[in-house]
Order: C-alpha cells, then sequence, then structure tokens
C-alpha cells in the first residue's frame, strides 16, 4: 500500500488542537504502541488504520522527525494568519486591564483551558501600519476561535511571558501538577527503547528546567 504522509517539521504546522488531542488521548490510554501510532496519526494527520499500515522503521523516522520539530525553541511569534484572519500578539501588555490580566493568570499554566490565555495574548488585527497594528477589543468566551492556532505561537509566548518576568510565577510552577500535561511526560518516560521519544523528554525537562520548573 503505497501512502503519501506529509511530516511536519516546523511547530507552526502544529495546531493548539491538534497538541490538546494527544494530551487528553494519552490521559486514559497506557499502551505505549498504540500511543506512537496516535502520535502520527494526530500529527501527520493520517488515519489510525492507515498508520497501522507502515513499515516499523519508517514509523520511527517520522517519530524522530517530530521529536526535532519539538527541540526548535521558537522566537516570539507576533502575527499569525487564522481562518483568514490575520492575529497580533497583544502590543502593549502594559495597558492589560484586569479582567485580562486575571484570566491570563489563571489559565497560562492550564493547558485543558490554555486556549483561554491565548485569546487574551492573540486577538484580530483590526489596524495596520507597518510594524505596528491595534488588536480588537478583548472578550470573553471567544477562545474556541484560536483552537487552530500554532503550536509556535503558543511556545512562544509563554517563554515571552517568562523571560518578561511577568508576576506569572504561580501558574507557571503548577505547570506540570495538571494531570494532563504530565500525561505526555509519562508517555514519553515510559518508551523501553528510548530513540527520538527520549530526546523529547530531555528537551521537555531542559525547556522546563530554563524556566525553573521541576518535573517532580
Amino acid at each position: 500500500m503505497k501512502l503519501d504522509i506529509t511530516i511536519p517539521t516546523d511547530l507552526s504546522e502544529i495546531t493548539l488542537r491538534q497538541y490538546k488531542h494527544f494530551l487528553k488521548i494519552q490521559k486514559s490510554q497506557d499502551d505505549e504502541n498504540f500511543l506512537s501510532a496516535k502520535i502520527i496519526e494526530i500529527f501527520c494527520k493520517v488515519k489510525l488504520e492507515d498508520v497501522m499500515q507502515i513499515k516499523f522503521n519508517d514509523s520511527e523516522y517520522i517519530v524522530n522527525t517530530l521529536t526535532e520539530m519539538f527541540e526548535q525553541k521558537p522566537n516570539l511569534v507576533t502575527k499569525f494568519k487564522l481562518n483568514n484572519k490575520e492575529y497580533g500578539f497583544h502590543p502593549q501588555l502594559d495597558d492589560l486591564t484586569l479582567g485580562e490580566y486575571i484570566d491570563l493568570d489563571t489559565f497560562i499554566g492550564d493547558w485543558e483551558n490554555i486556549e483561554k490565555a491565548m485569546a487574551v495574548l492573540y486577538r484580530p488585527v483590526v489596524n495596520k501600519l507597518k510594524d505596528k497594528y491595534t488588536i480588537e477589543e478583548y472578550k470573553v468566551g471567544r477562545d474556541a476561535e484560536i483552537l487552530d492556532m500554532p503550536m509556535d505561537a503558543v511556545l512562544s509566548s509563554i517563554f515571552f511571558l517568562w523571560n518578561l518576568g511577568l508576576d506569572l510565577s504561580k501558574a507557571m510552577m503548577n505547570y506540570l501538577d495538571k494531570e494532563e500535561t504530565q500525561a505526555l511526560t509519562q508517555f514519553l518516560n515510559s518508551q523501553p527503547n528510548g530513540g527520538g521519544i527520549a530526546q523529547f523528554t530531555d528537551l521537555l525537562k531542559e525547556t522546563l528546567h530554563d524556566l525553573k520548573i521541576s518535573l517532580n
């Protein structure tokens, strides 16, 4: 059987929706082989029955390629296109309203609801002049619109906020207390032969170390 698979090689090709989908599945599954197949199914957008027809060596190559993708440490993504709209990162964080700040502080460390934080940080651009732009006013309940945003924007904005020194330490320190995030780490650590998945785990540990977050 000939199967054409497009393997993403950049975090901009992975959506927040896909990432959350995998975390949710892993939370209820402990079969490593099945989860390896789900990684390919979800991130490469291939039907599971077709994934099962892939040669084992090829599946290892795909997983390793995905691992290399997650080794990227993206610079802050200020704009991206989604559903024919241009979204921009909040250009004036010093001007956050109390409501915006509360939602950002509450959900930035909660992967189950992180789109609520992303809806504070990224909104449709309404006016633009060269490198400057303004964004729509914040409205609660529009987070579902942003679930298909690229993961490079998600991760880069988290790193940016941490480096900026905003008072989000409490939420970030609880980052891995969230069961849905622990699930991914537990799966990666469970692989018998390591390979690319072990590298993925090492990257996660390194990233969290940089953020002063413990896996324990």
